[in-house]
């Protein structure tokens, strides 16, 4: 079974990544890296803002907005029913001299 991972922004609404894994062990690191590179983004952010915003009030408000807008995207692995993905068919290419026979009309494929 493949696994995709998803991203659940605000704790809520799915964002498909197209990321898929064999295995749920590798979805799960995956996860694991999407949340850390969340929270290394909020800690930057809070080195700058802190130098920048002198009154602590508003640092503390300005802060948990931050926190909530990052931190609150949570990634979960969901099954991928998509299976492996077939290629289109080739179109069959044009005859190079026009033939003299009128064309048959297409008959439809025979279902399995």
């Amino acid at each position: 079974m493949k696994w995709m991972l998803v991203v659940l922004v605000g704790g809520v609404a799915p964002v498909n990544t197209d990321l898929v894994f064999d295995k749920f062990s590798d979805c799960l690191s995956a996860e694991a890296q999407m949340r850390q590179h969340y929270s290394d983004a909020f800690d930057a952010w809070d080195r700058v803002a802190a130098a920048r915003i002198d009154r602590r009030s508003d640092y503390r408000k300005a802060r948990d907005l931050e926190a909530k807008k990052l931190l609150s995207n949570v990634g979960t692995c969901v099954p991928h029913g998509g299976g492996d993905s077939v290629a289109p068919a080739e179109q069959p290419k044009p005859p190079a001299a026009p033939s003299q026979q009128p064309a048959a009309p297409p008959q439809p494929t025979p279902r399995p």
